[in-house]
């Protein structure tokens, strides 16, 4: 090898032509590597250590891309987040007269561009903080394979990587599910797809893509939403899905801001056609077998896939095909009030389903999050932890990620289990799965 050539790395790059910005593959890296703004999601190549953990998650494999560069010229994530699309392979004769331009690096070993990133910029790891720690728990113990008795999903069947880039779907029904006249305006949106086949599971996702274009002059990239019915439809044997959509209209830091896509879907009316891509998600799966216990621990709209796997459930405990697995929900919202399907809650069976509510900002009453939940329930939940028969589903915002694991963890110690001995195989069986955002 010359020197030139020496002087060349592969940069793990996200193709945003292809991304669904789902974010599976920020929540599976270890490390923190992956980062994302309103535009892409992208690789920073000071922090990548090429683990590859992020790979086989995504969806769509637009994670799965590379370009060879100079090793002291990497993308950096300003760049890559101002991208339409991946830049073009640089020519061998590019790459060796901008290596030959780097003399300072002849004595440097060749390495992994991040290493050398942080080598070049005199850069150290950065003290992480409780997303980052968070995003690390989650990815060390989340699942990356589905229960053994699940369904196989069917992916990307409309969108990038299809012959067929979008289908429409009808607006057949569009309920609010939060009280009238509290903050959080979230709806239960039904979309029907006619004749034209979209198989989905429960735990899958879709993607929205709303009309119109962003700031920069292009198509807005689709919003992804988890699916809130099962397997049949929202109504059994019809060819529809349903969607929990909480209206955006500040950001995290309390600032006024639309979103986009809930905005648009929150104020669709029946009639109204959308254009969608997917599905997509081949993990976050409900196992078939019925003797199976779940867990389903979520927030908000986080309660999308939660009403999908407990809608499932019932449908085959009322078709006579229950054989006694357990179903256990820690449900979170500030008041209850803006907890979405309340009412439906109430009705559901005790013998059925199992209900814990967490209540964060009841006027007079502590507040309450899933975690402190959990931890009421510790010898119950003890008991599933050791049970090869349980899963665990985790839906909601990020933060909520850290509390859950430390709540388990302690749950184990309480219960006389070893949980660096039953985390990996939770993980391995696909029996602990994270759905965050």
């Amino acid at each position: 090898m010359d020197q030139a050539e020496a002087k060349v790395v592969k940069q793990h790059l996200i193709d945003p032509e292809i991304c669904i910005r789902c974010n599976t593959c920020e929540a599976t890296c270890p490390i923190g590597a992956i980062t994302h703004d309103a535009n892409n999601y992208v690789v920073d190549a000071n922090i990548c250590n090429w683990c590859m953990d992020c790979i086989a998650p995504c969806p769509t494999g637009s994670i799965d891309n590379y370009r060879s560069v100079p090793r002291a010229r990497t993308y950096s994530v300003a760049e890559q987040l101002e991208w339409a699309e991946l830049p073009a392979e640089l020519s061998r004769q590019e790459l060796a007269q901008a290596s030959a331009e780097e003399q300072s690096l002849d004595a440097m070993p060749d390495q992994p561009s991040g290493q050398i990133g942080k080598l070049d910029q005199g850069l150290h790891e950065p003290e992480p903080g409780l997303d980052e720690i968070a995003a690390s728990m989650g990815a060390r113990v989340g699942a990356q394979v589905p229960p053994w008795s699940a369904a196989h999903p069917y992916t990307n069947l409309y969108g990038p990587k299809s012959p067929h880039h979008t289908i429409v779907a009808t607006v057949s029904g569009n309920v609010r599910v939060t009280q009238a006249g509290t903050e959080y305006d979230t709806h239960h949106l039904v979309l029907d797809f006619g004749s034209t086949p979209f198989p989905v599971l429960e735990g899958q996702s879709i993607g929205i893509l709303a009309p119109g274009q962003d700031v920069h002059g292009r198509p807005h990239h689709a919003r992804m939403y988890s699916i809130a019915s099962p397997r049949d439809g929202e109504r059994a044997g019809y060819n529809n899905v349903s969607l929990t959509v909480k209206r955006v209209l500040e950001d995290h830091q309390g600032n006024p801001v639309r979103g986009v896509a809930s905005n648009y879907l929150c104020d669709l009316t029946v009639g109204e056609e959308v254009r969608v891509i997917g599905p997509f998600g081949t993990t976050f799966l409900m196992p078939n077998h019925p003797k199976t216990h779940l867990v389903m621990i979520c927030t908000g709209t986080g309660s999308a896939p939660m009403r999908a796997m407990t809608e499932r459930r019932r449908r085959v405990r009322a078709a006579g095909n229950f054989e006694g697995g357990k179903l256990m929900l820690f449900f979170g919202a500030r008041t209850q009030q803006e907890l979405p399907y309340f009412g439906p809650l109430q009705k559901l069976p005790k013998e059925f389903i199992d209900i814990n509510l967490a209540l964060s900002r009841t006027p007079g009453q502590p507040k309450t999050y899933v975690q402190d939940k959990m931890r009421e329930r510790a010898a119950d939940l003890a008991q599933l932890l050791a049970d090869p028969d349980s899963y665990f589903y985790v839906c909601g915002l990020k933060s909520m990620e850290a509390g859950v694991i430390l709540a388990l963890q302690d749950i184990a110690k309480h219960g006389g289990l070893d949980w660096e001995t039953i985390a990996p195989v939770l993980k391995r069986d696909g029996r602990l799965h994270f759905e965050t955002y």
